[in-house]
C-alpha cells in the first residue's frame, strides 16, 4: 500500500495477483477494471476501519490506536461488508 498524503493507494499489480490465487481455475483472467472497482473497495473498507478504530479509540480517551480498538470495531465492521 503506497500513501500519497491521506490518499490509500494500492498497487494495481498486488490486487491482481491477490485475485488470481483466489480462482480455481488457471485460465481464469482479472479485467483491469475489475482490478480498478476491487482496488477501491479495498480503499473504502481501510478508510471505514480507520474511521471506526479513531472513533473506539476516542471514546476510550486514548491518544493512539492500538490494535485492541481494532480488534474491537472488526466484528461489526466485517458484517457491515
Amino acid at each position: 500500500m503506497a500513501n500519497a498524503g491521506n490518499e490509500i493507494l494500492f498497487k494495481k499489480e498486488t490486487i491482481a495477483k491477490l485475485l488470481t490465487l483466489s480462482f480455481k481455475e488457471d485460465k481464469t483472467k482479472v479485467s483491469s477494471d475489475a482490478v480498478i472497482l476491487v482496488a477501491e473497495m479495498l480503499k473504502v473498507f481501510v478508510e471505514e476501519a480507520t474511521r471506526r478504530a479513531v472513533k473506539q479509540a476516542s471514546s476510550e480517551d486514548c491518544d493512539t490506536v492500538d490494535i485492541e480498538h481494532f480488534e474491537k470495531i472488526l466484528p461489526q465492521l466485517l458484517l457491515d461488508f
